[in-house]
């Protein structure tokens, strides 16, 4: 009772389709002001939005801190900068520099 089984051609996946890269999703951008440089390759950035308060209607300020990662140390404190969303780098790093706006 030796049967050989053989796979066909038509049902093993084309070597194309195993070579084509999956679409990546979008990242988040956002735009901020460097707060601090103190740390090794690393920029705080201090992002400020306006919103309505839920209740009064009133526009109010939020600021938010996200670390980035600055590998070259190029931005410095009260740079505008713009940074992007990528993979944990640390405890607190989600972010990284992608470019200085304005000195």
């Amino acid at each position: 009772m030796s049967e050989e089984t053989s796979v066909s051609p038509e049902t093993q996946p084309a070597a194309s389709e195993a070579a084509t890269p999956q679409k990546r999703n979008l990242r988040k951008t956002r735009v901020g002001l460097v707060i601090s440089n103190k740390m090794a390759k690393t920029a705080v950035v201090e992002i400020t939005t306006r919103v309505p308060h839920p209740k009064f209607r009133k526009i109010v300020k939020q600021s938010t801190k996200f670390y980035a990662h600055d590998e070259e140390g190029k931005a410095q404190v009260g740079d505008l900068v713009r940074i992007m969303e990528t993979r944990p780098l640390s405890k607190l790093k989600r972010w990284r520099l992608v470019e200085v706006l304005k000195h």
